[in-house]
């Protein structure tokens, strides 16, 4: 890697931009942004191999930002991501990161979502930002709503993760309707061909950058455990009991498993819950809200489910079944040891997935770490619950209900110290606050008899 200068301030950035660094907190620039910001800003194309975690969003939002014309009403930079949740999470940080810049709308349109307010936002005024999910996107932009004929800067997130969702048609039909001279940034954690491809096709020789060398990635401890297939949930349990992650992610192949391991870790205590693409969205979104805010401490997912999941401080990332493809073997393991933080991986293998785990091996260039699992299963109920248990309330942002609302009812009438409150999430018709866990039943006692904001609304423990 070359030598870059890592502090913001030696970049031109205008004081609306370093204000908006400010208030997002950041003080030195990471290795992918001190190699990739100096192009960015200087309006050329960018492909780069970068991990969640490694500081990717800093550094398109200030190229976008800084090419952007406050004073033109049109959509001057679009940003695509996998999912609804890493698109939410890209949003917010570029609300942050835009701050000092007076009168940007910032739209998030995303699938999974009720089209009807996006459609009434975007008939009000074009916005300056877009970020969304490609069939959203695409959807809005077929419906003629959406106007992408002024796009600045197209920046594509996550991208080996969007063509493995299938939206590669999508991608090259909104790549097609943004201008020829726009510029275009690429972040994959991962460089299939097909990335490539796509490179090739869309973009105008870019520079490209890899994010960090060994020295710059936190220690990731990944174990591999040979299993029989028969003792892989009681293996599983007893590692989990021995370790105690305060959270944790456990990969399945398939549906059947995630239903199967969630069950079997409930039945030993733990506060277990699964994760995959069959679930109704709603039902999704309450696992998402209880997973991140220490109310599940084991998420059991699949991998089209998982993508775009963004939890701070992932201690424990498990291989229930090793993947077929060693790219999404580094793509589950990225969800632990980021921001310069260290994690471990766990790998669960049976005897017909060796060969998997020799793939990886070789991928990774460096022998793979073994141990026979000695752990002994925990009996029923024993295990270790979630710290805190969530509260759901049936009034959300339509009943004009705020965090500061559920906090004072809490702490109020209700009496909670302040340190038995949890994060407060609200949605449109629902909102959920996470208490101590020894709290929740007196919390949801005090709160169906008395009112939050003056009003009665129904509350019940989930």
């Amino acid at each position: 890697m070359t030598d870059q200068p890592t502090d913001f301030d030696s970049l031109s950035l205008s004081p609306g931009l370093q204000q908006g660094v400010e208030v997002a907190g950041y003080a030195q620039m990471t290795p992918i942004q001190a190699e990739s910001l100096p192009a960015i800003l200087a309006g050329r194309d960018v492909i780069a191999q970068a991990p969640t975690g490694s500081g990717k969003t800093a550094a398109f939002g200030l190229g976008l930002l800084h090419r952007l014309d406050p004073a033109l009403i049109r959509a001057q930079a679009l940003v695509l991501c996998p999912t609804r949740e890493l698109a939410d999470q890209v949003g917010k940080q570029l609300r942050k990161l835009a701050s000092g810049i007076p009168n940007l709308k910032l739209l998030v349109l995303t699938g999974g979502m009720p089209l009807a307010p996006q459609l009434a936002s975007l008939a009000a005024h074009d916005p300056h930002v877009v970020v969304g999910t490609p069939g959203r996107i695409q959807e809005l932009m077929r419906k003629k709503v959406l106007h992408l004929a002024s796009v600045r800067t197209l920046v594509l997130d996550e991208a080996d993760r969007m063509l493995d969702m299938g939206f590669e048609e999508a991608i090259r039909e909104i790549v097609g309707k943004t201008p020829k001279e726009r510029q275009t940034l690429l972040f994959s954690a991962t460089f299939p061909d097909a990335i490539r491809d796509i490179g090739r096709n869309t973009m105008r020789d870019p520079l490209e950058v890899t994010a960090g060398g060994v020295t710059e990635q936190p220690v990731v401890e990944q174990t591999f455990y040979e299993v029989d297939l028969s003792r892989k949930q009681t293996t599983l349990a007893g590692l989990l009991f021995e370790q105690r992650p305060e959270s944790c992610v456990v990969f399945c192949n398939t549906r059947r498993d995630v239903d199967e391991v969630a069950e079997s870790l409930k039945h030993f205590g733990f506060t277990a819950l699964a994760l995959h693409g069959d679930m109704e969205q709603r039902d999704r979104d309450e696992v998402l809200v209880r997973f991140a805010n220490r109310s599940c401490n084991v998420l059991v997912a699949s991998d089209v489910a998982a993508r775009g999941l963004d939890i701070d401080e992932l201690a424990t990332v498990v291989n229930y079944e090793l993947p077929t493809d060693p790219d999404v073997y580094v793509h589950r393991i990225g969800r632990t040891g980021r921001a310069g933080k260290g994690g471990q991986v766990l790998s669960l293998v049976t005897p017909r997935e060796i060969s998997r785990a020799h793939v990886i091996e070789e991928r990774q260039g460096s022998p793979l770490r073994w141990k026979k699992p000695v752990a002994m299963a925990p009996a029923a109920r024993s295990a270790p619950p979630a710290a805190m248990a969530t509260l759901r309330i049936d009034a959300g942002r339509t009943d004009k209900l705020r965090p500061g609302d559920v906090l004072g009812a809490l702490t109020g009438d209700a009496g909670l110290p302040a340190s038995a409150i949890g994060k407060i999430d609200i949605f449109a018709t629902r909102s959920y606050v996470a208490i101590a866990r020894n709290q929740a039943n007196n919390a949801l006692a005090r709160l169906d008899k008395g009112r939050i904001k003056g009003k009665n609304f129904r509350v019940r423990k989930m």
